[in-house]
């Protein structure tokens, strides 16, 4: 069979006689055999990569950071016949389940058959109907001796999914014997056939739409897929797929297209999601400060930067330090390096971690103005992080602890469990060991002028003092911490948010509790924006990644989600973009020209980046013109690109957001983008 899948184009697939519409039909031949999917670790938490696109029908749902997780589904030829094979056992989890999904979210009324050969006992084994993520869905199938309804989804203070049994019964089967199971679909009906001799019936409304998806706890083969709808529901699906397209097709007429500004080449020294944007020369254009990294190893641990090279947006090298690499393109992590007025001369330095020195550098040469060696490596840090003498420099992040007015100090940390504050002499003012997380924010809290540090799941006084910590309740580290007003009300309070991993997404306020807190899975890369102006206050938006990967959340002012949907099947950095220069700011999602993507706030994708060959790796957003707006800038170890707006420069009174300071870029830091207007007349 030659697998079909029409979701755009379904009435051409109607027959004016046949009862049912083939909406998806599958053997597995036209798919060559091995692995539908490979090892990309946490390089797909922020950047692109095409083997996460869907192979044949199918995208792999979810995959732990176990590298057989990742390699779990594949296609064999057995017995003359094509197989699609699990081959991982999940002995840990309770919120992961291997996952392949294919469909659309807007299927409402299907059957769908499957012929599968569990080859064990152990877990689960069947297919999920009504897919709304890969957290919500129905699951029908066995599970050890039994034959089983499951409602799977979400609940409000659950650590894992929470599920019910919708209906189950006895069934003795032996494992890698055939199975054949039916799974209908219609209003609030779900009922599932299993081999001729097992029928349940349970009602429920939770889920009335969605995909599919195969799913198995330990391995199993899958022989045939094959999903049908009754001629009527398939047409409506299909008026509303149109509708949903033509809607999302209107929302990109209207916005301005995204045209090429600048291309620059960077072969040779080009790298992944590790370039710093700022003016270097003098000349109040953005430069480009591109590092590689050397990881001593193991894996991603003990890495620095190996070579720094500058250069402007026409492409000219304006200095380079250390051995450039093409082979020291890929990271998974943050090293130390910013742009930053480190001295309020007007001049911007270069401020780098190498080879455990802290170094100051002209922005405009690169020559050393000062340096120190880096703090010595903590007797007590366990390993395998920091196993130098002194620390390579995970991250930099600026602030003003002194209260000077400007940010002349900085907090420099290793992984995960010391920082150490320093002022612009790069004398240390204090030392903490906390669970660091990956990248701290501050702002000045209680009004002294003097900036809080919100550092994992800590906030700390201008003294490094813990004004209080969560770190011995909440577990795994915070992957990207903000201190915002989220409320549009005068009197609104100043919330510590938090996207903490597995630990999901919770808000403190000043005094440490806990307002909200929604284990949604692993929780990362949120920003905050007004992308509803329809709602009051300030929205967050956040995406899931291990077990759990490309669920797109947002969430109110409150901190209650809004919504969620689940547009693609790995992760992505969310970055609130100024497309338009009026309010309601969208979310770049990738720069990928068929998953990724503009999407405003209720997950439309409001603009579609160009198939124009464009590198899709890796992107920022950052005005770059100089009209209010932001520039969509893409790139891979090989060429930048930057989008600037088709009606660019846009002349008037622009929303010009307040963001964070360009000197504390990271791979991890939670973008606030608050309100505000130019001030540039009509």
């Amino acid at each position: 069979m030659t697998p079909r899948f029409i979701p755009l184009l379904l009435l051409l697939a109607l027959s004016a006689f046949a009862e049912q519409a083939v909406l998806l039909e599958d053997g597995f031949q036209s798919m060559n055999p091995g692995p539908l999917f490979d090892v990309v670790g946490a390089h797909a938490e922020y950047h692109y990569y095409p083997i996460c696109d869907p192979k044949g029908v199918w995208s792999v749902a979810t995959y732990l950071s176990d590298d057989l997780s990742q390699r779990a589904w594949r296609i064999l030829r057995e017995g003359g016949r094509s197989v699609l094979a699990q081959t991982f056992s999940n002995t840990k989890s309770k919120e992961f389940h291997p996952m392949l999904s294919a469909g659309d979210s807007l299927w409402t009324d299907y059957r769908v058959g499957t012929v599968f050969a569990p080859e064990s006992k152990q877990g689960r084994c069947g297919l999920a109907v009504r897919y709304k993520n890969n957290r919500c869905y129905y699951f029908a199938g066995v599970a050890g001796d039994r034959a089983v309804l499951l409602l799977v989804r979400e609940g409000v203070g659950f650590r894992e999914p929470f599920e019910q049994v919708l209906a189950e019964k006895p069934f003795e089967w032996e494992p890698k014997q055939e199975l054949t199971l039916s799974v209908e679909a219609s209003g609030d009906s779900i009922r599932m056939d299993l081999n001729g001799a097992v029928r349940l019936e349970a009602h429920d409304a939770c889920f009335p739409e969605g995909k599919i998806a195969l799913v198995s706890d330990d391995s199993a083969r899958f022989f045939s897929v094959r999903v049908t709808a009754e001629e009527e529901t398939a047409k409506r699906s299909a008026e509303r797929i149109r509708a949903r397209e033509s809607e999302e097709e209107a929302l990109q007429t209207a916005n301005p297209l995204p045209i090429v500004w600048k291309k620059v080449k960077t072969n040779g020294f080009g790298v992944g999601r590790n370039i710093r944007f700022g003016d270097l020369n003098g000349d109040g254009e953005v430069d480009l400060l591109i590092g590689q990294v050397v990881h001593h190893g193991p894996k991603d641990r003990n890495s620095e930067l190996s070579c720094l090279t500058a250069l402007t947006l026409a492409g000219k090298k304006l200095w380079q330090l250390g051995e450039p690499d093409p082979w020291k393109s890929e990271l998974t992590n943050d090293v130390a390096f910013q742009i930053h007025d480190l001295d309020g001369d007007g001049k911007n330095e270069v401020l780098y971690c190498m080879n455990m020195e802290l170094v100051v550098a002209e922005g405009a040469t690169g020559a050393t103005l000062r340096k120190v060696p880096t703090p010595e490596t903590p007797k007590n840090t366990f390993p395998p992080y920091n196993k130098f003498p002194r620390i390579l420099g995970d991250a930099l992040f600026f602030c003003d602890l002194r209260g000077v007015g400007r940010a002349t100090d900085m907090i420099l940390k290793d992984r995960y469990q010391t920082a150490w504050a320093l002022n612009s002499d790069l004398e240390t003012l204090w030392v903490i060991q906390c669970n660091t997380g990956h990248y701290p924010y501050a702002a000045d809290v209680d009004g002294d002028g003097k900036d809080e540090v919100a550092i994992g799941y800590s906030l700390l006084d201008d003294n490094g003092k813990a004004l209080w910590s969560h770190d011995g309740g909440i577990k795994d580290h915070a992957d990207g911490v903000a201190l915002v007003r989220l409320e549009d009300k005068p009197d609104a309070e100043m919330r510590f948010l938090c996207a903490a991993s597995d630990e999901g997404f919770f808000l403190a306020d000043m005094a440490g509790k806990i307002l909200k807190h929604h284990y949604f899975g692993h929780i990362q890369n949120p920003a905050v924006a007004d992308f509803r102006p329809d709602l009051p206050g300030l929205e967050t938006v956040s995406v899931n990644y291990w077990g759990n990967q490309g669920i797109i959340r947002f969430y109110d002012s409150s901190g209650e989600q809004l919504h969620s949907f689940e547009p693609f099947s790995h992760g992505s950095l969310c970055l609130p973009v100024n497309w338009t220069g009026a309010p309601g700011e969208l979310v770049a999602l990738s720069a990928n020209s068929e998953d990724g993507g503009l999407f405003d706030g209720w997950g439309r994708r409001a603009v579609r980046l160009p198939a124009d060959g464009h590198p899709d790796r890796c992107y920022d957003v950052l005005d770059v013109t100089g009209d209010c707006r932001d520039e969509v800038i893409v790139w891979d170890p090989y060429e930048l690109w930057i989008y600037t707006q088709s009606d660019s420069p846009k002349p008037g009174r622009l929303y010009k957001p307040k963001r964070n300071p360009p000197c504390n870029n990271s791979n991890y830091f939670t973008m606030v983008s608050q309100p505000g207007w130019s001030e540039m007349e009509k």
